[in-house]
């Protein structure tokens, strides 16, 4: 159990790393979007949306987790007026054999989604678990997902990150 909550924990940070824009140098390339102006629950609620599309390409039957969408720091920014959303949830397939299948139609599906396929390729764990990153420019999110095949149950491990929102005048983040 203590491995699996360090491999989460793992997961999750180098999602938000590779999902955050984060740069080594100063070129404003990797910048985080900026996706309007929201309040927490409305953008939390549109995010489940895009997880539900998400999940409707997988495209094959399986489980997915019932978990909620989280409010993070926007970087840089004035954190009682500007969020993101994280919204992690795993997909357990009723069969091993779907996990693949599960993976290739992401990668054929999304990208007729308005989804660009920015990485796709095993990670260097021991593993070796295959990874997709997706960028939605429209949608102004990016998706993660690592391919678990090894895990008991094998798993798709997803970790859909927002662009940076801004609260109306008046207002700020409400924390969840």
């Amino acid at each position: 159990m203590k491995s699996k909550l360090s491999a989460l924990v793992l997961t999750v940070s180098l999602a938000l790393t590779t999902l955050t824009g984060c740069s080594m140098t100063d070129d404003d390339s990797n910048a985080i979007p900026s996706s309007g102006t929201s309040t927490s629950r409305d953008a939390s609620d549109a995010m489940e949306k895009v997880s539900s599309t998400i999940y409707d390409l997988i495209g094959v039957k399986g489980k997915a987790s019932d978990s909620r969408p989280t409010v993070v720091d926007c970087s840089g920014k004035d954190t009682k007026s500007h969020f993101r959303i994280l919204h992690p949830w795993s997909f357990v397939p009723a069969s091993v054999s779907d996990l693949d299948v599960a993976m290739k139609r992401l990668k054929e599906e999304l990208p007729k989604n308005g989804w660009e396929i920015v990485n796709y390729g095993p990670d260097t764990s021991r593993n070796q678990n295959m990874n997709l990153t997706a960028d939605n420019d429209k949608k102004k999110a990016s998706v993660k997902v690592v391919a678990m095949a090894k895990d008991d149950p094998p798993m798709l491990s997803l970790d859909l990150i927002s662009g940076c929102y801004t609260v109306p005048h008046g207002q700020e983040v409400e924390r969840f």
